[in-house]
């Protein structure tokens, strides 16, 4: 993070919104999660939520009962505090299937990374994930941590009716969709998992924070344990 950070941004009458950097930046998102669990431990009159992302803070508080100027000063004086003890993050496997049938662009990446299509499949299964935000789309799970070989631009033109489950990455980015959409992602397999947990106390699979990594499916488990899930 620069000298120019953490700043501090109002949105409406109703947010502030606590960015520590512009671009993708391992400190700035450990700052995020740093002030991610002192508001949990010491929230302040009027706070209603706050949703961290991957280099910022949305602050979001009831304007009857705070302002601005209170909540900045609440989150600055969070920020000189020693970051509070967490629990360890939880540990996640993924099931995912890489089947020629469910992996229609992985060719195409390996093509473009130089590579064969096996050793896609290992450096994908070789690294660990990172869940560093929740965006776009219920339970889209932005996960760090893609291998730099395998991190690619995002493809010209969106293609659509991208199946849940999909497994999808770009950039320095991978997720697990769990609706059916248009992406202009790359297409590596797809997952079995349940995501969207149906718990209202714990709406999705991950929290922010949390480590995941990839394990190989044949079709036959694929097809075993989406029935078990999602039947």
């Amino acid at each position: 993070m620069s000298a120019d950070f953490p700043r501090f941004t109002p949105v409406a009458d109703h947010a502030l919104l606590v960015e520590f950097a512009e671009t993708q930046d391992e400190a700035a998102h450990e700052a995020v999660l740093a002030l991610d669990a002192a508001l949990s431990q010491a929230p302040c009159p009027g706070l209603r939520e706050w949703v961290p992302a991957i280099v910022n803070l949305l602050v979001v508080f009831d304007p009857r009962a705070s302002d601005h100027a209170a909540i900045r000063a609440h989150v600055e004086g969070l920020l000189g505090r020693p970051r509070p003890e967490t629990a360890a993050p939880r540990r996640h496997e993924v099931g995912v299937c890489y089947d020629e049938s469910l992996a229609p662009d992985l060719d195409e990446v390996a093509d473009r990374a130089g590579m064969s299509p096996e050793a896609v499949i290992a450096a994908h299964l070789g690294a660990e994930y990172r869940v560093t935000m929740y965006g776009f789309a219920p339970g889209y799970a932005y996960l760090a941590g893609i291998p730099e070989a395998l991190r690619l631009d995002r493809k010209t033109a969106p293609v659509r009716g991208v199946p849940d489950g999909s497994v999808i990455i770009a950039g320095a980015q991978c997720l697990v969709t769990t609706l059916t959409m248009p992406t202009g992602w790359w297409r590596l397999g797809r997952s079995p998992a349940k995501i969207l947990t149906g718990d209202e106390a714990a709406p999705f699979l991950f929290d922010v924070g949390d480590r995941v990594r990839f394990t190989r499916l044949t079709l036959d488990e694929y097809h075993r344990q989406t029935e078990r899930n999602h039947g």
